[in-house]
């Protein structure tokens, strides 16, 4: 696998610490200093298959490849306004794809669960050109009168185009059980036969163990990947973590004994926007001309279920 092309799409409407402060008993140092998070992208007159449009034609363009030369179509999401039809096929009819498409929900870890589908696809000889869609709004998951969540959380889309190539060295995906350290409940519609309690249930996450779960994960994860690529981690150019957490990704640093300066982030800016966090920073990166032809990539990503993941490219500018 190699990826082509990148793109993202971000709503419009900032969302800065000072102004959360005017309705919740917070304020930006308290933010920052624990989240590193300043500002966040959130939903206001949006729709998330717009943003996931929005990003998938970005990543065409920057790939130089039509929609119709799509073989697969795979979508990350977690929830949207849409129950049906998948937000894959919103996407398929806005980009007038004629492949088939899919939607994934493995929480943050989302974008390495579909690297990996798309690496099997291409393996199998049952897809070439393969488009993953990561597009999220878990702003709409919280309580916003809940400071220890809301304030963690911002919305957008990002989304790559995979074609054949042997760039991929190695990744990994996981899931450990911990289905009461972060989720969120939603009741569904009534029937005549319902008799058990329900009840609607906003992001709950107890934030101690999913900053412990999410560091030491990431570092087996990353060192895993880096041993089957045979890859030392001083060899590694970049190391692309799910932007969840400016401190979280400051202890995988400290603890791979790295540099710094090869951990980018745009956390501070964004949020945490789930699945697309990855994919957004990449397209970041990649307009920006951060990366070079040869240059070796880490994505690691953790999510509710616990699920983790982890792969190392290496990546190829020419198109």
């Amino acid at each position: 696998m190699k990826i082509k092309g990148t793109g993202s799409a971000h709503p419009s409407l900032t969302l800065t610490n000072d102004m959360l402060a005017e309705f919740l008993d917070t304020s930006d140092e308290w933010i920052v200093s624990r989240t590193g998070i300043k500002q966040r992208q959130i939903m206001s007159d949006e729709n998330l298959k717009d943003l996931a449009i929005s990003a998938a034609k970005n990543a065409l363009e920057d790939a130089g490849t039509d929609a119709r030369d799509i073989d697969f179509i795979i979508c990350s999401n977690v929830v949207n306004e849409y129950v049906t039809p998948s937000l894959s096929c919103l996407v398929h009819k806005g980009i007038d794809a004629s492949c088939p498409c899919v939607d994934i929900n493995a929480a943050c870890s989302g974008f390495l669960y579909a690297l990996q589908i798309a690496e099997a696809y291409q393996k199998a000889g049952m897809a070439k050109n393969i488009l993953i869609v990561c597009a999220e709004e878990p702003t709409r998951m919280v309580d916003w009168n809940d400071r220890r969540t809301c304030v963690l959380f911002g919305d957008g889309a990002g989304a790559v185009v995979v074609t054949e190539g042997d760039d991929l060295k190695a990744i990994k995906v996981t899931n450990t059980s911990k289905t009461d350290v972060l989720y969120e409940q939603r009741c569904l519609e009534p029937t005549p036969f319902i008799s058990k309690e329900e009840q609607n249930i906003p992001l709950q996450m107890k934030g101690q163990e999913v900053f412990k779960s999410a560091v030491s994960s990431s570092i087996k994860d990353i060192t895993d990947v880096a041993t089957e690529a045979g890859v030392a981690l001083e060899e590694i150019d970049w190391f692309i973590l799910h932007q969840a957490n400016l401190r979280i990704v400051e202890g995988v640093c400290k603890l791979l004994r790295q540099d710094l300066s090869k951990f980018p982030h745009n956390v501070e800016f964004y949020g945490n926007t789930s699945s697309a966090s990855i994919p957004m920073l990449l397209d970041e990166m990649n307009k920006r001309g951060d990366l070079k032809d040869g240059d070796k990539l880490v994505f690691s990503a953790f999510g509710a279920g616990f699920t983790t993941g982890a792969c190392l490219i290496e990546w190829s500018a020419k198109k």
